[in-house]
């Protein structure tokens, strides 16, 4: 006799508990836009923006790779050593017209041509003319200088 209740009770369990089943028909649909066409432009645009940004990227960083190779070809031993000797080169030009134009026995006049420019300088004991004539381009330049005023105040 249990038994038999128990088994009501299970069956009268089972058809409470079950519900209704219910279905619907199995459709299949693409998930990407580009099959779909659900979303497509958006997509497209997307897209499109990764591959704008990528070559962007490329493109700046070929252009900092270019950079750096300058900047470590500027900073190479010998093209300090260049720079460095340029520069003695420049110093001792400079000390020699300074030397020319204003010292114990300074001379009227003189020229010499530093790459393309020719320098020339005349003096009338009152002020000094120095030309500037490029060579490439026929401009030139003129400046005076008073003699008379050069000294430091004190």
């Amino acid at each position: 006799m249990f038994a038999g209740f128990l088994l009501s009770f299970m069956l009268a369990f089972t058809f409470c508990m079950v519900e209704q089943a219910q279905a619907d028909e199995i459709k299949f649909q693409f998930k990407s836009p580009s099959f779909s066409g659900i979303n497509t432009s958006a997509h497209y645009l997307t897209i499109e923006q990764q591959e704008f940004s990528r070559k962007q990227q490329l493109q700046a960083d070929l252009r900092a790779l270019e950079e750096q190779r300058k900047r470590d070809e500027e900073n190479s031993v010998i093209s300090r050593f260049t720079k460095n000797l340029e520069s003695r080169i420049f110093a001792q030009i400079s000390r020699q017209i300074v030397e020319q134009l204003f010292g114990e026995n300074p001379e009227t006049s003189g020229s010499f041509t530093l790459f393309d420019n020719i320098i020339s300088w005349s003096s009338d004991g009152t002020y000094i003319t120095l030309t500037i004539f490029n060579t490439l381009d026929g401009t030139t330049t003129e400046i005076t200088i008073p003699i008379g005023d050069f000294g430091f105040g004190g």
